[in-house]
């Protein structure tokens, strides 16, 4: 059988982080449907994605691999994030949970990608 991915912290806090992203840009104007709320949801996405495809291809080579994809996005997601908070739309929205969220994920890949 293949290593599953759904009993990984790291799958489930960045599962959780694609909700929060869902639920804050819900609140973004519409003129960014297709800046903004698309980039973010497609880089959160991404994540957990990411991660669940690499620990299925059954290596740790591929798994590793993977991971750094998963951080990449989330590297992605942070700017968008941080675009967001600078702009006039990023003025009455709260942050938080998605900060929070992104940063917990974030430190979970980079020890997991040192500590191979």
């Amino acid at each position: 059988m293949q290593p599953n991915y759904k009993n990984l912290i790291v799958w489930q806090k960045s599962m959780e982080l694609v909700l929060e992203v869902y639920l804050l840009t819900e609140n973004y104007p519409r003129s960014e449907l297709y800046g903004l709320v698309s980039q973010s949801r497609r880089c959160g996405v991404s994540m957990p994605s990411n991660i669940a495809e690499g620990r299925r291809r059954g290596s740790d080579k591929e798994f590793y691999h993977f991971l750094s994809i998963a951080f990449g996005s989330g590297a992605g997601l942070e700017t968008q994030i941080e675009i967001a908070k600078k702009l006039p739309l990023g003025k009455n929205l709260n942050f938080t949970k998605v900060d929070s969220l992104l940063e917990e994920v974030m430190k979970i890949l980079s020890v997991l990608l040192i500590n191979r």
